[in-house]
């Protein structure tokens, strides 16, 4: 590897880091499916590959073809926003209304199927046009500024998305012991129904 592939993946990692680092609803989801020890896998692996599926496209050029079709953002912000909306909402139902035995502790089991995290996190990656917006047209327009190297500058970002997710899946479980307490999981739903709520309404407004 050469002075400049290696610069140029650094460069790469460091963006990609600093765009996904934000907190959104993606990152509260993973945060609560990891504390939860739920579907963690399932939900790390999708939301990296579908980056890198992103930011792949992003560096081939498909960012230039998406900003001339600004409608097709339009119906995903509209979409995207109705769906966080939505979650947020049941999210501020589970604060007010916390089911029986809603605290879990590490070796609890988690509310839900593995088929509806899946599920949950493919509408929340896909339906996002912030994804979009990073991935394909911010990633890949800085990609190209790299001219021959912007496929090391594309590998960096994709390695910066692999490494957050991994992290904040599997780094939840340390937090395991304080979310057993009832209290912390309304704390939590509270913060996630209001960035929801927010994010989904200002997608609406844009859209």
């Amino acid at each position: 590897m050469t002075h400049g592939t290696l610069t140029a993946a650094l460069a790469g990692f460091g963006t990609g880091f600093s765009l996904i680092v934000a907190i959104g609803a993606q990152n509260a989801f993973v945060l609560r499916q990891g504390a939860r020890r739920h579907a963690v896998l399932a939900v790390v692996a999708i939301c990296a590959l579908s980056d890198a599926a992103l930011i792949t496209l992003g560096v081939a050029g498909v960012g230039a073809f998406v900003t001339a079709w600004p409608a097709a953002l339009t119906a995903v912000g509209l979409a995207g926003g109705a769906f966080l909306v939505c979650y947020g909402v049941l999210a501020a139902r589970r604060v007010l209304r916390p089911a029986p035995g809603a605290a879990l502790t590490a070796e609890g089991a988690a509310a839900g199927s593995a088929r509806g995290a899946v599920l949950t996190c493919l509408a929340m990656t896909w339906l996002n046009p912030h994804v979009y917006l990073d991935t394909v047209l911010l990633v890949g327009s800085l990609a190209a500024d790299r001219g021959d190297l912007r496929w090391a500058f594309g590998i960096g970002a994709v390695l910066a998305s692999l490494t957050w997710f991994t992290s904040l899946g599997y780094g939840a479980r340390l937090l395991s012991g304080l979310l057993a307490r009832p209290s912390a999981w309304r704390i939590m739903d509270g913060l996630v129904a209001a960035t929801m709520v927010t994010m989904g309404g200002l997608l609406l407004a844009r859209a």
